[in-house]
């Protein structure tokens, strides 16, 4: 089924842009921004691998048969491969990408019913039990990206059939268990996790709704927003938020949490990707009421709500590679970091915790979720990705190896690598914003953006060079990262006032071609202590040994005393790194031992040490990696 002609991309910087009513959610400036360096042949790799390596006849075959019994998630495949793939066909246009797309919403809009459903579960089973609606709100988000790149000159126009499509579905779920349902059941009743994964669906309810400006589909995303806040055995993403209960703490608030530990839970409210994932939509929805009815209090209360749910989750689950969750559940990670938990950083949820930063970027526009992004990005993400770009790992453990997905619902493919492109984009988009009046440089990558020429190897190294292609005034704004507590600017030469750590800095001015802006980063490692365990850190990233070093047992402790929470380390120094595998490399005189009363053991060890995002890349069981190490107790203790 061929509904389109010859892909007409549009790549120039500087180029015309449609203007949709969505704002951050679509395509976007993907095409003004190349990344060059190590980051660009990572994003290259994967593209060519993993998005370019999908096959769409087989994530979409679900779709066709319709044979779902057991309430599993084949159908979200192919929406998170459509978020991620019509903006990388902006970003690297090619024939196969375009015959790839056209596959898969070509069969997408061939399994839709007279009725408006898509998706792969009988009649009998739809709209309850399981993922269907889950399902049907990653199938929303496909179609209106495919719209949406139909609009911003991706393909030529075939008119509306993917909005059309989508709004055929969305009716379809508003007939079924909207406002007075056929199914005689409330949406947030369906599904898993107190109704966190098909209250989701918001999200995409709320993109339709930009895209057609329909009431009804405003209607349908405040009878979701209704059902996330107001029932006591609901999700509650909005009373528990505004009286400080933490993420993992939720539960016990008029519903009585399921016991029994399995994967998929009816009942419990610590699930942190649908979790986030109803936040966006909050977020999102609150923006177009906003629109029409002020900044009310109920409405400030939803956006208060999702941002003091994700300042909670910076204080109690990120750790310090910018993961989170422990078998996807919240757990008071941020704290319990240095201990062996299972399946640590599940990629869904690194992905989902970068796209609500992106989120939180956009509506505050404060940097500290730019920082967030960061560091996740540099670490939990990063590790996730095999270096070959191919697959996404389902979970990343601070300290052990990395290693293959799961096998999801009898199919040769997980959520966590139908997920991971969508990752990289949030980098990608925030790098560098520039919309003719001012351009924010949120992230240093060596890179040509819209206007500026950026080179850099940070954060292997602490120095970033943009150079002026334009003309004319402009505002730069710099983000000034909250770890760099001395950071230096200086335009052509001149240093500049005013730079403080946490905050943007802003060089207004008549840029001329050749203006050169630098930027100096203060990159200290500094180590974490956690109840006689020890971690370091150098700017955004983790540190890691690797067993690939061969340079000592991992498990021999650091002596008392010697680290303190918050220590800048001085015995760390760049060194060359001895493979291609490895990104950066560290060698380090430490005060690590047992038997320091001897004249000998008394000298430090000389260990090495990479990026967590290199460490056990080999993806082999014999190539294991610690970020966290033993400090002695004393008899006292």
């Amino acid at each position: 089924m061929n509904f389109r002609a010859i892909p007409v991309f549009v790549l120039a910087a500087g180029a015309a842009t449609f203007a949709l009513a969505a704002s951050r959610d679509s395509i976007d400036n993907i095409g003004e921004t190349r990344l060059k360096g190590p980051l660009g042949e990572k994003l290259d790799r994967m593209i060519e691998r993993h998005v370019l390596g999908t096959d769409l006849n087989y994530i979409t075959a679900p779709f066709m048969e319709k044979t779902e019994t057991k309430g599993w998630w084949q159908t979200e495949f192919w929406g998170k491969w459509m978020h991620s793939a019509i903006p990388y066909s902006h970003y690297a246009p090619s024939d196969r990408m375009y015959n790839a797309i056209e596959t898969g919403i070509g069969r997408i809009l061939e399994s839709q019913e007279p009725s408006g459903y898509i998706g792969n579960y009988p009649d009998e089973l739809r709209c309850g039990e399981g993922w269907d609606v889950w399902g049907m709100k990653y199938t929303l988000m496909g179609l209106l990206h495919d719209y949406d790149n139909e609009q911003r000159g991706g393909w030529v126009s075939r008119m509306n059939v993917p909005l059309d499509a989508a709004k055929k579905l969305c009716d379809y779920v508003i007939a079924e268990i909207g406002p007075n349902g056929r199914r005689g059941r409330e949406l947030w009743q369906t599904g898993n996790w107190s109704g966190y994964a098909s209250s989701s669906i918001l999200e995409p309810v709320v993109w339709l709704y930009r895209r057609t400006n329909e009431k009804k589909y405003l209607d349908f995303a405040t009878y979701i927003v209704k059902g996330m806040s107001e029932p006591e055995s609901g999700p509650r993403l909005v009373d528990l938020a505004l009286k400080g209960v933490s993420v993992a703490d939720r539960n016990g608030y008029g519903n009585k949490p399921d016991t029994h530990g399995g994967y998929v839970m009816k009942h419990n409210r610590w699930k942190s990707y649908e979790m986030m994932s109803c936040y966006q939509g909050i977020l999102d929805y609150v923006e177009e009421k906003e629109k029409l009815d002020g900044c009310t209090e109920a409405l400030r209360n939803l956006r208060k709500a999702a941002i003091m749910t994700a300042d909670d989750i910076v204080k109690e689950e990120i750790n310090l590679a910018g993961g989170c969750a422990c078998s996807e559940a919240w757990y008071h990670g941020a704290r319990k970091q240095h201990l062996p938990y299972l399946h640590l950083h599940e990629t869904c949820v690194t992905t989902t915790w970068m796209r609500f930063c992106e989120k939180l970027l956009e509506v505050t526009d404060d940097p500290k979720w730019a920082d967030q992004i960061e560091r996740t990005f540099y670490n939990a993400y990063l590790a996730a990705m095999k270096p070959d770009g191919s697959e996404f790992a389902g979970y990343t453990p601070l300290s052990g190896n990395r290693w293959h997905g799961q096998h999801h619902c009898y199919m040769h493919t997980d959520c966590c690598t139908a997920n991971g492109p969508r990752g990289f984009l949030c980098f990608l988009k925030e790098l560098c914003r520039n919309d003719g009046k001012t351009a924010t440089f949120n992230f240093y990558a060596s890179a040509l953006v819209k206007g500026f020429d950026m080179y850099s190897l940070y954060p292997r190294a602490n120095y970033a060079r943009i150079v002026s292609h334009t003309e004319g005034p402009l505002a730069m704004r710099l983000r000034i990262p909250a770890w760099s507590a001395k950071t230096v600017v200086k335009v052509n030469g001149a240093a500049q006032d005013g730079v403080k750590p946490g905050s943007y800095f802003t060089v207004s001015r008549d840029w001329k071609l050749g203006d050169i802006v630098e930027i100096t980063f203060d990159m200290p490692v500094v180590a974490h202590v956690i109840d006689h365990s020890v971690a370091f850190t150098r700017g955004p990233v983790l540190l890691a040994r690797d067993s690939r070093f061969a340079d000592g047992d991992m498990t021999e402790p650091f002596r008392r005393g010697v680290v303190a929470d918050g220590k800048r380390m001085d015995g760390f120094s760049a060194v060359r790194t001895p493979s291609d595998d490895i990104w950066m490399a560290f060698s380090a005189t430490l005060p690590i031992g047992s038997h320091h009363e001897n004249p000998e053991g008394a000298n430090g060890l000389a260990v090495m040490f990479c990026d967590y995002a290199s460490a056990g890349n080999l993806w082999q069981p014999s190539n294991y990696y610690r970020t966290w190490f033993p400090v002695e107790y004393g008899p006292e203790e």
